[in-house]
């Protein structure tokens, strides 16, 4: 307590007295308030240059975690999953800090935004710690384009050519502007212009036939060791001219690009790709699919409609379809019906084929989270034919072994095939499957926008119906859920919406609505027969073992 009133009456300075006793207690005072400024401003100084210690060692240093690879690299779901900052950068704070008892609440404040800033953005080849740029003028990079790894490179060597290339640059330019002092329209070639040409064409001629034994192994054992996680090795393939060429147009393409993403026209994890040319369709995609990069930074991607591969160009299309077979999806056709077929395709025998289907997907999907591990589920790809092949209409994807008795994964029409009933077809052959599983199946939740407005209309349709055929006085929702093989869940949400479900006496009763019975009756004979039901008939298909 004494301690406590000598600082207090110290922080005011006015102490003044002729004893000496008192002054001394003065000057000792004095001299502890001192101290304590002294020490405050210490400390206040020892956080900010630790602030910025941190905040610089964190553009030198690679702490991001791995994120989920968005290119070929296996993976069971779609959303990145980044681990907050905060948990590894309390631990951070020095031993001094504690001991002098600062609190550093506000330094994670200060810190948050770059930390983020690196979490967030990483470059996804496999050992790069984002450093450096394939152009020499930038710090950081964060896609292939710009990683100096992936092009077999360090950061220091892309800034030496950098300078290479700005010195040649800088002597063309000067050229040029000599030579256009005395140009002409009819000019004929510049002595320069002359001697840079036969250099070119000495330096073609210089280029070795072909590789020798030992640098073929070298391609080989970089080839097998990186995959295609890194460029393969170009040295002595070409002359050193047109490989300089080739360097030069990459570095100007990773300006480009990198300047748009300074602009913000280009974002990591963005939808890059724009458009698709599927079949004789071009189609404009609606969501982001995690196709590998070299192809989403093309913004237009060309696929083949029965095998789904995936390619750069309209030539490689071409090219492609001369030789492609495939003229329907793999597996077995389990239903045809005049010029609709769906095909049971396996997610483990024909991995590739359903991977490109749910990359395809996931174009148009919004909540879809499965691309690479397909194998514990079926696919059922339904088609159109004519006379060039079966054309992919839509698809749902099934679990083999669901515990919650799901019967669809994931559901999608294609776009040029929307709003002509497709779609309920899709989800009347689910539910057919079920019936003859003899279980009661649900769509995986959570369902997409369309998803839902198609499974209610087609709840609506199933209900509406059997109230139409029903003709005795009392109705079980069990005994509608065991003949339509919709779960009573469904059956219930969709009595309450049409307003068909009371509660009366202690009683749940449902009502019998004739309006919307007629209203139904209407439409089907509007409809007619318009061939867009599934015929159980058609149906050639077995339940699939251990299901």
């Amino acid at each position: 307590m004494n301690t406590q009133l000598t600082a207090g009456s110290s922080s005011d300075g006015t102490a003044d007295s002729d004893d000496s006793g008192d002054h001394e207690k003065t000057d000792s005072s004095h001299s502890e308030a001192n101290q304590r400024n002294n020490t405050r401003l210490t400390r206040a100084s020892l956080r900010l240059s630790q602030s910025s210690q941190d905040v610089k060692l964190a553009a030198e240093r690679d702490e991001s975690p791995p994120r989920t690879p968005t290119g070929n690299a296996p993976s069971s779901e779609s959303d990145i999953d980044i681990s907050s900052p905060n948990a590894s950068h309390d631990e951070s704070v020095t031993k001094d800090q504690k001991d002098s008892g600062s609190d550093p609440s506000h330094r994670p404040k200060r810190r948050r935004f770059h930390e983020s800033y690196n979490f967030n953005m990483k470059c996804p080849t496999p050992g790069c710690n984002s450093l450096g740029h394939l152009t020499g003028k930038h710090e950081r990079h964060f896609s292939i384009s710009g990683c100096p790894l992936y092009h077999n490179l360090s950061a220091d060597e892309c800034k030496v050519k950098a300078i290479e290339r700005e010195k040649q640059e800088e002597e063309r330019s000067q050229g040029q502007n000599e030579e256009n002092r005395h140009a002409t329209r009819h000019q004929a070639p510049t002595p320069r212009q002359v001697r840079y040409k036969e250099k070119v064409m000495e330096m073609r001629k210089r280029r070795d036939s072909g590789l020798t034994k030992d640098q073929k192994e070298k391609y080989m054992e970089h080839r097998q060791t990186h995959g295609t996680t890194r460029e393969p090795l170009l040295e002595n393939i070409t002359s050193d001219y047109d490989l300089e060429l080739f360097r030069k147009a990459q570095a100007r393409a990773a300006e480009d690009l990198e300047k748009l993403r300074l602009q913000g026209q280009i974002t990591e994890g963005s939808n890059m790709i724009k458009t698709i040319l599927f079949g004789r369709y071009e189609l404009d995609t609606w969501y982001h699919s995690p196709y590998p990069e070299e192809y989403a930074r093309l913004g237009r991607l060309y696929i083949c409609e029965f095998c789904l591969k995936y390619m750069k160009s309209q030539t490689i299309l071409r090219r492609h379809m001369a030789k492609c077979v495939w003229k329907h999806p793999p597996g077995d056709e389990v239903y045809r019906k005049g010029a609709i077929s769906v095909f049971e395709v396996d997610g483990k025998k024909n991995k590739i084929y359903c991977q490109n289907l749910c990359l395809l997907a996931k174009l148009f999907l919004d909540h879809k989270t499965l691309y690479y591990d397909v194998e514990p589920f079926l696919f059922y790809v339904m088609t159109e034919a004519d006379n060039t092949g079966c054309h992919l209409v839509g698809y749902f994807s099934k679990e083999k072994n669901s515990f919650l008795n799901y019967n669809v994964s994931c559901i999608l029409t294609m776009p040029q095939y929307m709003r002509q009933g497709y779609g309920k077809m899709l989800i009347d052959f689910s539910y057919l499957l079920s019936k003859v599983e003899e279980k009661v199946g649900s769509p995986e939740r959570p369902l997409s926008d369309l998803g839902l407005i198609s499974y209610r209309s087609y709840w609506k349709e199933v209900l509406l119906r059997y109230m139409c055929n029903f003709k005795g006085k009392e109705i079980s929702i069990k005994e509608i859920s065991q003949e339509t093989a919709v779960n009573p869940v469904d059956i219930v949400s969709t009595l309450q919406s049409l307003q068909m479900l009371k509660y009366w006496k202690g009683k749940h009763l449902v009502l019998k609505r004739q309006d919307l019975i007629d209203e139904w009756k209407a439409k089907e004979t509007k409809r007619g027969n318009n061939n867009k039901t599934i015929d159980p008939s058609s149906l050639k298909w077995t339940p699939p073992k251990g299901t």
